[in-house]
């Protein structure tokens, strides 16, 4: 009997279009492939409950993104219902997210990372920093490039603005050079591509906006940055215990050589994402990449 499965998508997190997006794409891979697949656009949990009442599906494809989607939250839901998911699990998907953590478990296995101190906002308002210019500001858990500052001199400071005093923000050295990233498929790297923006940085809107953005695949940078990016993404992926798929985001230049920024460990599935862009170079169609994700869905056994 071909597997019944519900597409997750929409949530609550800044995200929710692109996921929608992602979703969409997902449902009509899965039915091609046999699947039964619907959509579920997430708007509040009772309702995902009734759902799964009613048509207790075998397996829930999480096209989820940002806070709520792929941060543990969903995933220790499904663990406890007993569903299995597609994408990580709770742990993984926990330090994943959250940015201060990712980096203290790279310095443990000898991923270079930029320097960079965490604060609440109001810390930072009243303290500042003792990073030098130019520096990041970025939420500790959020994804896509959303509320990142680049701050350059102190004009720029006032421009940092979050609406949560209380909310947990990274100061992060500013690492110039070219903007890499480098999915990992079943554990092994795909490749390595660069992204190209005429944006000051690659933001949300570079990410998910048509021409916006150039994809350089593969990237035409030396063979050692290539395999280090490759190495780097592999190494983080079997340290956080990723299921199938992940994808790390890298800056390099001559200087610093590579340095890793953060882990996505539900990466997009829109038609300008990047996983489904490298896994196609590879010879892994969108259809399959959808299909393996369902068949090695998985939930913490009881």
């Amino acid at each position: 009997m071909n597997k019944k499965v519900l597409v997750l998508m929409g949530g609550l997190s800044a995200e929710r279009d692109v996921s929608i997006v992602s979703g969409e794409g997902a449902v009509e891979a899965l039915n091609r492939k046999g699947y039964k697949a619907y959509p579920f656009v997430l708007n509040n949990i009772f309702e995902l409950f009734d759902e799964i009442r009613k048509n207790k599906p075998d397996v829930i494809f999480n096209a989820l993104h940002g806070n709520w989607g792929e941060d543990g939250e969903i995933q220790g839901v499904f663990d406890y219902l007993q569903i299995p998911y597609t994408h990580s699990d709770l742990k993984a998907s926990a330090v994943g997210m959250d940015k201060a953590i990712t980096k203290m478990v790279c310095r443990g296995c000898d991923i270079r990372v930029a320097d960079s101190e965490v604060k609440t906002f109001a810390e930072y308002k009243k303290e500042g920093t003792q990073l030098s210019f130019p520096y990041v500001v970025k939420p500790v858990c959020d994804g896509s490039s959303v509320g990142v500052f680049i701050v350059e001199n102190e004009d720029d400071v006032k421009n940092v603005s979050y609406e949560d005093e209380n909310r947990e923000i990274m100061i992060e050295d500013y690492i110039p050079g070219r903007e890499l990233t480098c999915a990992v498929w079943a554990g092994k790297a795909l490749a390595v591509t660069e992204l190209k923006t005429d944006n000051d940085f690659y933001d949300y809107g570079a990410k998910y906006t048509q021409g916006v953005t150039y994809h350089i695949l593969p990237a035409e940078i030396p063979d050692e940055a290539t395999n280090t990016c490759m190495a780097y993404a592999e190494k983080l992926h079997a340290r956080l215990g990723c299921n199938m798929v992940s994808r790390c985001d890298f800056r390099y230049n001559e200087k610093d050589g590579v340095v890793l920024l953060e882990i996505n460990t539900a990466p997009g599935m829109t038609p300008l994402s990047l996983v489904p862009e490298q896994a196609k170079y590879r010879g892994i169609s969108y259809d399959d990449l959808c299909a393996q994700l369902v068949e090695n869905a998985i939930c913490r056994k009881m």
